[in-house]
């Protein structure tokens, strides 16, 4: 059931990066986020319905909140016109705890490939916080482009897979999934610090980001 979040997780994500590099206005995003941060809600309060006290169900369940409630602070936020820096600083939280989720899933959960795409999580949530809460402005490109190019691969991607039974959780694939990852983070950096940008232009920081 997580994996039907996450089918939509990756749609916006996309939206939202879309958004940070101003080609979609924030109040059209807003709706999207809106009806995903919903979903993230509903489905892990189910599994939690569901899992009956079980520890490895709860636990599962238990990250899902974290984007949930980011989509629908950031459709809340857009839609109200309000400012962003709440949605920052809890994307700070929401870094830190992607942190742990990625080494609980290396090491108790035994799923390095999501380990390494909970890292990348972490990574774009923490790249929130700095544009929103911290003010790096100049960051807000690069932002934006990390959030389209990880949105496939760390949230459609895997959803399809586990959902039709195709994804594999070695350590070969995870080795697979970081080395993709840090060449999209790699494109990311050279769409979003061009070459002939000029050093006084600051982006509109518009925020969007997420998982799961």
């Amino acid at each position: 059931m997580d994996n039907v979040g996450l089918l939509y997780v990756g749609a916006v994500l996309l939206v939202n990066g879309l958004m940070l590099l101003s080609v979609v206005p924030a109040r059209s995003a807003a709706v999207l986020n809106l009806f995903v941060g919903a979903l993230q809600c509903v489905i892990p309060t189910a599994l939690l319905v569901q899992a009956q006290g079980d520890t490895a169900d709860v636990l599962a369940a238990s990250g899902l909140y974290l984007f949930g409630f980011t989509y629908l602070y950031v459709g809340i936020v857009n839609l109200a016109g309000l400012e962003p820096q709440g949605i920052g600083w809890f994307s700070g939280f929401v870094a830190v705890a992607a942190l742990v989720y990625s080494a609980v899933s290396f090491t108790v959960v035994g799923d390095p490939v999501f380990g390494v795409i909970w890292l990348s999580w972490a990574f774009l949530w923490a790249l929130f916080f700095l544009v929103l809460a911290l003010g790096f402005d100049g960051l807000t490109r690069f932002t934006g482009w990390v959030a389209i190019l990880l949105s496939q691969p760390t949230c459609t991607v895997p959803a399809f897979l586990a959902l039709t039974g195709s994804l594999h959780t070695t350590a070969f694939a995870a080795a697979g999934w970081g080395s993709v990852l840090a060449v999209l983070v790699g494109i990311a950096a050279v769409l979003g610090f061009p070459a002939s940008s000029r050093p006084d232009e600051k982006p509109s920081p518009q925020y969007g980001p997420v998982h799961n």
